[in-house]
């Protein structure tokens, strides 16, 4: 992906978190980063302290924007107008960095030739924010280096998240903040090991370490250590399953710590289609919403029952070392594969312990290869590290990227709206967030003291929306979408801007992700739950 396959294809940071507090600029963008992120917010309010300019640019208030020295509130999905615009503005001024552009990436004036359409006006109109403001974010990022971008899913789940983050990598390459310390590109992982997991090669379309199954030589690989034959085409995507369960294509699915019915987007679709299965199985550590659908639950044991690693954001592999006995008749994850594939005839499945199946992986991964647990046990990690006597890679990209030509290409982008347009029906978009007191679906929900501290949901409304529909603080309504409806307080308040109002998707009580849209991105195959036109009046 533009020279940046390693890291965009992955989701990972090109840098360290602690790099992030000696950044002379900050871009935070579609990132409620204290409240998703703290640590990584942490070193952001470090940043600022120590002089560093904040720019945050999101449809919400977020509380990290109290802290900024620039805020854009956008209008959601205008981010490719936003970043486009900045770059065009710091073409314009000469604040590119012409040196680095030359000697590292390719197609600069096929990519600035496509700027012409992002004018201060269109862009303005677009994005709700004033062109002085969108001319002063382009100066102060490319005046002030080094500087880093960081992202969440307010850019990826999007119908355009891939242009989203093309045209983030685009303001990084121009600018020449990619590959030295504190600058780069960093995606903000939404959840514990999700790193670790696409490590592993649990996308459809790769192995471990992101090996393309395409790639007869790596499949060849692959086959010869396994002993078996495998397929040359990519699978589904997470999105897509439930797309071919509802049709029929898919007729059991075996669901490993996951929870589809409060998180996937259009729920009701993605639970009626869970509901067509044949036979269906949950492994989880709680008999979740969709747990309590399945035909068979497995007992997973918790992270501090088992022996293992995890990958952080930033790329590093840690040991995770057990601290009691699995409860119950819990088991590890690996186990109980394993022991499923035995019962099923496979070969090659017997297995001790979690170490070996690290051997295994890492003798086949080339980013990984000279990790292990020995190395681990003095301390973590971060890939690519290639061999045992390396020390790990904590900036990515410092001498050239993963092309052929070991430049990255400049990638002219073409607005696109949402999917999922407002109308006379539907007037104000709905926009999905976090809560620092709780974490994803229903995981922290067993929690009495994080209840306590944040048990309910409300709906965040303007007041200048709330006035016209007659809402007050605290009042019951019901919102809508095309795709279903559900019934929440309002909280008015002035962090949300007009049209716009947002909810998180933490709690059962208000299935947020009846609303959302499953408009999905062509390349990522990810769903656009950041924009969903809604209509709301009293209950």
């Amino acid at each position: 992906m533009a020279g940046l396959a390693t890291t965009l294809g992955s989701g990972a940071m090109t840098n360290t978190i602690a790099e992030i507090g000696d950044a002379a600029c900050i871009l935070a963008i579609g990132s409620s980063t204290t409240e998703a992120h703290p640590i990584v917010g942490y070193q952001v309010k470090k940043a600022v302290r120590q002089g560093a300019k904040l720019i945050v640019a999101n449809p919400q208030e977020v509380p990290l924007a109290r802290f900024a020295h620039l805020y854009l509130q956008i209008k959601p999905g205008s981010d490719v107008a936003l970043l486009m615009g900045m770059a065009r503005v710091i073409i314009e001024e000469g604040l590119h960095d012409q040196k680095y552009i030359e000697e590292r990436c390719e197609d600069f004036d096929q990519f600035k030739q496509s700027l012409e359409e992002y004018t201060p006006e269109f862009v303005s109109d677009i994005t709700g924010v004033p062109r002085e403001k969108v001319v002063e974010a382009a100066r102060m990022y490319a005046e002030n280096n080094p500087a880093s971008i960081l992202y969440c899913m307010g850019i990826t789940q999007h119908s355009h998240g891939t242009d989203n983050v093309m045209a983030i990598s685009n303001l990084a390459l121009i600018t020449g903040n990619l590959g030295k310390a504190s600058a780069g590109v960093n995606p903000l992982r939404g959840q514990n090991n999700v790193q670790g997991s696409c490590d592993m090669g649990s996308l459809p379309n790769v192995y471990t370490g992101y090996q393309k199954v395409t790639d007869p030589a790596a499949r060849e690989k692959f086959e010869e250590a396994w002993g078996v034959s495998l397929s040359g085409e990519p699978g589904l995507t997470h999105t897509e399953i439930f797309g071919a369960a509802y049709r029929g294509e898919i007729k059991a699915l075996y669901l490993v710590g996951e929870n589809p019915v409060l998180t996937e987007a259009n729920a009701a679709h993605s639970t009626e289609a869970m509901g067509k299965l044949e036979f269906f199985v949950v492994q989880d550590i709680f008999l979740n919403e969709t747990a309590q659908m399945a035909d068979v639950v497995l007992p997973a044991a918790s992270l501090l029952e088992k022996n293992g690693t995890v990958v952080n954001t930033e790329r590093r592999v840690q040991r995770v070392r057990k601290v009691i006995e699995p409860v119950g008749e819990a088991k590890p994850d690996w186990w109980i594969v394993s022991a499923i594939a035995n019962e099923m005839g496979a070969e090659g499945f017997a297995y001790n312990s979690a170490e070996e199946i690290f051997n295994e992986m890492t003798s086949l991964t080339p980013s990984y290869a000279g990790i292990n647990y020995a190395r681990l046990e003095e301390g973590s990690i971060q890939w690519p590290c290639p061999a045992e006597d390396h020390p790990g890679t904590p900036i990515l990209h410092t001498e050239k990227f993963n092309t052929p030509s070991g430049k990255a290409k400049l990638v002219p982008i073409s607005y696109r709206p949402s999917e999922d347009c407002c109308d006379f029906d539907f007037p104000l978009v709905l926009t999905t967030e976090r809560n620092l007191y709780q974490y994803h679906s229903t995981m922290t929900r067993y929690s009495e003291g994080l209840d306590e501290l944040s048990g309910g949901e409300h709906i965040r409304i303007n007041p200048k929306d709330a006035e016209k529909m007659g809402i007050s603080d605290g009042d019951m309504v019901e919102v809508k979408s095309r795709r279903g409806k559900l019934q929440v307080r309002a909280k008015i308040t002035r962090n949300s801007q007009e049209g716009v109002a947002s909810l998180s998707f933490h709690f059962a009580e208000c299935p947020t992700n009846l609303l959302t849209s499953a408009a999905l991105d062509p390349v990522a195959k990810t769903p656009e739950t950041k924009v969903c036109a809604i209509s709301i009046e009293k209950a």
